[in-house]
């Protein structure tokens, strides 16, 4: 049986271990421990990623990560009406640590019960935040399972994620001429110009029902009376279409043309780097029917949805792993305002069960 008090309990003690994303050691030692005590054998990959399996050759893959976003030391959760919630001062951590929860809940109550299910792979991710760096280093030839569920959606178990964009991220370099702010202000090349001529000619946010872009991070210069000779900024591109990226990535690449020609003796250089690739479910897909029937078979009513972000389902998929994303009862993730619904944690669980039993 799903236990409320224990499936809140686990939760916080996740959150209350940091695991910024790169600091997930002391998290992966804790979950390591967990698997065990449920009969997995898990084991630690290069990379850091926990890998637990149980030596059995028909298996589903259950995954969640194990890093969170900033700020998200010292979490302190809270436990009131429904909800658990910190402060206000940090993140809580349920991206995606309720996700963590749900699988531990879930694999605990079917032993407790001794109820039977199928077999089983999990993993839990490093560095998921940072672009799915830890999926990415999974040696997936020691993974065995087909399918997987990803618990790592926001809101309740019914939102499954349909769709996923493809993410180009992009890092601009500008190097001016330095020179006294007031005695030879005209020497110089303000490369923070540079960097701000070329931001407001972008069209950031929400640029069609596919594509959204971001600039994310600006940093240039020393003193306040030098004109400031380095600049850089970052951003990204998300979209579910690559035709759609492809100009938006164009019309970039011309503004820093055109800036370039202005500013001659300027050097601007630019890299980009897709960091993972759009997919879209197919809602017949064995895995998405099994788990779209299981929850009408449960009085739960299934939400597909696009999403804007990426999770480790858009790598498992481009290994040839069906996986689909599910909600972890988390709202206003990467926020201090991130809350989880425990009613929506519990539901999770007992799907999670179900699936296992399917």
């Amino acid at each position: 049986m799903i236990v409320e008090e224990r499936i809140v309990s686990t939760f916080c003690e996740l959150a209350r271990i940091d695991s910024p994303s790169g600091e997930e050691k002391e998290l992966a030692l804790l979950v390591s421990s967990k698997l065990e005590k449920l009969g997995f054998n898990v084991t630690r990959d290069s990379y850091g990623n926990v890998v637990a399996s149980e030596g059995r050759d028909k298996t589903i893959l259950l995954s969640a990560h194990l890093d969170t976003v900033e700020p998200g030391r010292n979490v302190n959760p809270l436990v009131s009406d429904g909800r658990i919630y910190t402060d206000g001062s940090t993140i809580l951590g349920g991206d995606c640590k309720s996700g963590i929860a749900i699988i531990l809940e879930c694999l605990e109550s079917m032993k407790e019960d001794g109820t039977k299910r199928q077999g089983v792979e999990i993993v839990f991710s490093c560095d998921e935040e940072l672009g799915l760096l830890g999926a990415k280093d999974l040696d997936f030839s020691k993974l065995v399972s087909k399918e997987a569920i990803v618990f790592d959606g926001e809101g309740p178990v019914t939102q499954i994620t349909s769709g996923s964009p493809t993410y180009l991220a992009f890092d601009i370099e500008l190097t001016g001429r330095a020179a006294h702010a007031g005695v030879e202000p005209e020497n110089g090349i303000s490369a923070i110009k540079m960097a701000a001529e070329i931001i407001v000619q972008l069209q950031l946010g929400r640029l069609d029902v596919n594509t959204t872009m971001n600039i994310g991070n600006i940093s240039g210069g020393s003193v306040r009376n030098a004109v400031p000779e380095y600049a850089a900024f970052s951003g990204e591109i998300r979209s579910h279409s690559i035709e759609a990226l492809a100009k938006v990535e164009a019309y970039l690449l011309n503004v820093l043309q055109d800036t370039r020609n202005r500013y001659q003796d300027a050097v601007i250089t630019e890299s980009f780097n897709t960091e993972f690739e759009a997919y879209s479910v197919d809602p017949q897909e064995p895995i998405v029917t099994k788990v779209i029937d299981s929850m009408i078979g449960e009085g739960l009513t299934p939400d597909l949805v696009v999403s804007g972000g990426g999770t480790d389902a858009n790598v498992f998929r481009s290994q040839g792993i069906n996986a689909v994303v599910l909600g972890v009862a988390d709202h206003n993730a990467h926020t201090v305002r991130e809350h989880i619904m425990i009613n929506e944690l519990m539901d999770a669980a007992r799907f999670c069960e179900t699936i296992l039993r399917a």
